[in-house]
C-alpha cells in the first residue's frame, strides 16, 4: 500500500518512520504541505492518504481523491470534524481515525495550563528574563480542596479527573453518558457543573449540541474567578462571549490549547506576519490567559501510539478486518 502523507513534519516523519518497519508492504511519502484543491492532485498514483485533525477534507476534495481512485483516508487523530462524511459515504469510502492514542499527554496539558495560568508562569518567566523578580501580580491559589469541574468523561476526561483528584480537589462532572469507573466523581447537571467549579476543563466532543458550550448564558452561570480550560475543540467555546467575559473580570485565568480561529495557525509560524485583527490577537493581548498551538498530544510516548494504530489501520483494511473503534461513520 502506498500512503501520502499531507502536512508531515519532522516529528511525524521521526515516529512513523520507526514504526513502520514492522509493517511490511506499506510504503510511505511525506508531503510537508497540507491538502486542499491546490495539492489534492499530488495524491494521484497513491492508494491512500494520511491527514490530521484540520486538513480540508471538505466535499470538492474528497470527489477529486474519488476521480482518483483512493477509497482510503487515514486520520492519524481522533478528530473528523473536518471530514465531509456525507460525501465519503456516497464515495463508499473508508475513514479509519485513532480514538485513543494517550489521553493523559492531553489531561497533563491541560493541567499544566490550569498551573500556569493560576500561578502566571507566562509572566513570572518574561519578568524573571528582564532581571524582575518582584513578585507583584502574579499571586494564585491553591488548587488544593478547590472544585473542579469536567465537561465530558471519556478518556481524556477521566485522566483528568483522576489528576484534579491526585492535587485534593473535590470532582465534579458533566456528561451525558457517566463513567461508572470514576466513583469519586459527583455527576450533576451541567448548570451545576458551572455553578460549582472552581476550575473548568473542558473534554467532550463537538457535535451539534456542544457547540458553543461555553458561551455568554453559561458563563454568567459560572463563579466569579473562575479558571477555564479548553484542550478539546476550538467551537466549544464562543470566543467573543469569552472575551467578554474576559474583559469583565468573570476569568482569574483562561488556558487554551484551541480556538475557534486556530485552523489558518495551528503547527504554522507566522512569526513574521501581523495577526492584528485576529481573535488570536485578542486573545493574546489578555494578561491571564496562555494559548499554545494546539499541543496537548504532543508527546512522545502519544506519537508512538499514533503511528502505531495508524499503520495498523492501512494493514486491517488491506485484510479487511477493520476495528469497528478505529472506523469513522456518517
Amino acid at each position: 500500500m502506498k500512503i501520502l502523507f499531507y502536512d508531515a513534519t519532522s516529528y511525524d516523519v521521526d515516529s512513523f518512520d520507526r514504526e513502520l518497519f514492522q509493517y511490511e508492504g506499506i510504503e510511505i511519502t511525506y508531503q510537508e504541505t497540507d491538502i486542499s484543491l491546490k495539492t489534492v492532485s499530488l495524491a494521484q498514483g497513491y492508494d491512500a492518504i494520511c491527514a490530521f485533525v484540520n486538513s480540508d477534507l471538505s466535499a470538492p476534495v474528497i470527489e477529486k481523491l474519488h476521480e482518483m481512485g483512493i477509497s482510503l483516508i487515514l486520520m492519524r487523530c481522533a478528530g473528523f470534524n473536518n471530514v465531509d462524511l456525507n460525501k465519503t459515504k456516497e464515495y463508499g469510502m473508508t475513514i479509519l481515525r485513532v480514538p485513543g492514542y494517550s489521553p493523559e499527554a492531553v489531561a497533563e496539558h491541560a493541567m499544566t495550563l490550569a498551573l500556569a495560568v493560576n500561578r502566571h508562569l507566562h509572566k513570572s518567566y518574561i519578568k524573571v528574563r528582564e532581571n524582575n523578580f518582584s513578585l507583584v501580580g502574579l499571586t494564585g491559589v491553591n488548587f488544593y480542596q478547590k472544585t473542579a469541574g469536567i465537561i465530558g468523561t471519556g478518556k481524556i476526561g477521566a485522566a483528568m479527573c483522576r489528576i484534579c483528584k491526585g492535587f485534593g480537589m473535590r470532582v465534579i462532572a458533566y456528561d451525558m453518558y457517566p463513567n461508572k469507573n470514576l466513583d469519586f466523581v459527583e455527576y450533576m447537571p451541567l448548570e451545576e457543573v458551572l455553578k460549582q467549579s472552581d476550575l473548568i476543563s473542558l473534554h467532550c466532543p463537538l457535535t451539534k449540541e456542544t457547540k458553543h458550550i461555553i458561551n455568554k448564558d453559561s458563563i454568567a452561570m459560572m463563579r466569579e474567578n473562575v479558571i477555564l480550560v479548553n484542550t478539546s475543540r476550538g467551537a466549544l467555546v464562543k470566543t467573543e462571549d469569552l472575551i467578554q467575559g474576559i474583559r469583565s473580570g468573570k476569568f482569574f485565568g483562561v488556558g487554551l490549547d484551541v480556538y475557534e480561529e486556530e485552523g489558518n495557525n495551528v503547527f504554522e509560524n507566522r512569526e513574521d506576519e501581523m495577526l492584528e485583527h485576529s481573535v488570536t490577537a485578542r486573545l493574546l493581548s489578555f494578561p491571564n490567559v496562555i494559548v499554545t498551538s494546539h499541543q496537548g498530544f504532543l508527546t512522545k510516548e502519544a506519537l508512538a501510539a499514533i503511528s502505531q494504530t495508524t499503520l495498523q489501520n492501512a494493514l486491517d483494511y488491506e485484510k479487511g478486518q477493520i476495528t469497528e473503534a478505529n472506523l469513522v461513520t456518517a
